[in-house]
């Protein structure tokens, strides 16, 4: 009964186009078919952003993870592995020269008939801008027969694509099949295709795209990936004005969630190492000609409060995207926090996207810089990228340099959290209703040392925090993973109270 109450309050939010799409995805005959392209293409104009180095000598490395080339269907380290070797990102990396990039583009061809993996259609999508990228990059040098015979595999595996378009799915698998299928038809100058491609983009971003800038999964990674794709599209589509006016909001927002020293703080599912910088973002962006005003955090659920020596991010949001919460972690009245630049409190991050323990963790409330009832989650995170009951937050309150809400993730039990932020001193007070038990946990950075500690005190030495009303103060060992699949040891201090507490750091 219990799974199948947590499978009924996942699939309430899931829309009927889902449904349908995965009832089709399930059933669909849609197999590579052979095409001629269509001759005379438009390239890129603009020098991209270069991808993250991923070929190192005779390894291949995705996710921190390196191993030779063992075909396209290896998945020895993972399906998510193995999707980012069919992605061919390493295309774009610096160095890489035409000879060497024609080898794996040929090799890939010839593999085609035997690659499952590589013919699904997230990395169809992506790998297509990256073949576009390089055909554009050496347009000049290639000879007349080897273009031929990579557009017309290009263009029969985008007409793959358009047949395999993830409904089942929705989200930044739709979004991301959209702006490639719109670079695609552009770059073939096929009319037809680029009217769908266009619609279907315009649909998803009006969709996804919050009205403060945001991407609606809340994750500013992927805020950063799916900027950069779009950029991408006003690369090689210079007259489309409705584009460049949602690449601005997104940069807006951009610039409100990102750190001063540029950084992105790693809430939901974020890692470094994945999408571009937001220094890289803003050049490629400065190139395209566009201007931009950061955009303050309203309906993406973060806010931001800032001191001259103090920094810090708050979750004060309900899940933006309730069909697709993939990516969403139950980190209600979660929090980053930076002194003097450098982190202090932090998220805990995502090692992985494998189904385990670890990934489990790092969803958790547990995981993350906020209170936990009775070892309870504040939103049902469950099978890897599933979400059954979510936390709502139906209370909020802002002043300035103070925050206040309350959440129903704990019901019957309501919890209510506030933030004030003083000159050099962050405040942060709970309160839980029915005078109940609650866990209150701090995630510290790895470089932060604990000096000393009891019921009333937290020493360390990037700060000190005066503990209010706890009846027991532990630290504990932990580690903080900033990257896929490394780990940095960290100490977690978690603070047992009953009915409220506060605490503040200075």
């Amino acid at each position: 009964m219990k799974k199948l109450r947590l499978l009924y309050h996942t699939v309430k939010h899931l829309k009927s186009q889902q449904i349908v799409g995965q009832l089709k995805s399930r059933i669909s005959k849609a197999k590579f078919e052979p095409f001629k392209a269509p001759e005379g293409q438009i390239f890129f104009k603009e020098l991209q952003i270069l991808r993250y180095s991923c070929m190192r000598g005779k390894n291949l490395e995705f996710l921190n993870l390196s191993k030779p080339f063992d075909g396209w269907n290896d998945t020895s380290y993972g399906m998510l592995w193995a999707y980012n070797l069919n992605y061919m990102d390493w295309l774009g990396q610096a160095g890489m020269t035409l000879t060497e990039g024609s080898r794996w583009i040929d090799r890939f061809i010839e593999g085609l008939p035997y690659n499952k993996i590589g013919l699904d259609a997230y990395p169809i999508a992506l790998r297509g801008i990256n073949w576009i990228k390089f055909i554009s990059k050496h347009h000049e040098e290639i000879p007349w027969d080897t273009l031929k015979r990579w557009n017309d595999s290009l263009y029969s595996q985008y007409k793959l694509l358009e047949r395999k378009l993830e409904y089942h799915l929705l989200g930044n698998h739709l979004l991301e099949d959209a702006f490639s299928i719109f670079i695609g038809a552009t770059y073939f100058q096929d009319e037809k295709l680029l009217a769908k491609a266009k619609k279907l983009l315009l649909k998803e971003l009006k969709e996804q795209v919050l009205a403060d800038g945001a991407h609606y999964e809340q994750s500013p990674m992927y805020h950063c990936i799916l900027l950069d794709r779009l950029l991408d599209c006003v690369n090689i589509s210079p007259d489309e004005q409705a584009l460049k006016d949602y690449a601005v909001k997104m940069l807006g927002h951009m610039e409100a969630i990102a750190w001063s020293d540029g950084s992105i703080p790693l809430l939901n599912d974020a890692a470094y190492g994945i999408a571009p910088t937001v220094g890289q973002i803003r050049e490629y962006a400065k190139r395209l000609g566009l201007e931009w005003e950061t955009i303050p955090m309203k309906e993406c659920g973060y806010r931001k409060l800032r001191s001259p020596k103090m920094e810090a991010v708050i979750d004060v949001g309900n899940v933006a995207a309730s069909y697709q919460p993939g990516h969403t972690h139950a980190d209600t009245f979660n929090y980053e926090l930076r002194i003097d630049g450098e982190p202090f409190i932090v998220d805990t991050g995502i090692s992985t996207y494998n189904k385990t323990e670890r990934r489990q963790y790092e969803r958790s409330s547990q995981a993350h810089n906020t209170v936990t009832v009775g070892e309870k989650d504040s939103s049902e995170v469950w099978g890897g990228f599933r979400v059954g009951n979510r936390a709502k937050v139906i209370g909020l309150l802002e002043r300035d340099n103070e925050v206040v809400a309350t959440h129903n993730g704990y019901k019957p039990v309501m919890h209510t959290r506030s933030w004030k932020l003083d000159g050099d001193s962050l405040t942060i007070s709970d309160l839980l209703s029915k005078d109940a038990e609650g866990e209150s946990w701090i995630h510290f950075a790895p470089e932060v040392e604990i000096l000393s500690f009891d019921r009333k005190c937290i020493k360390t030495n990037r700060g000190v925090i005066f503990i209010a009303n706890a009846q027991g103060v532990e630290i504990t060992d932990g580690e903080v993973s900033r990257e896929y699949n490394r780990f940095q040891k960290a100490k977690i201090a978690r603070m047992a109270f009953r009915g409220n507490m506060s605490y503040t750091i200075q």
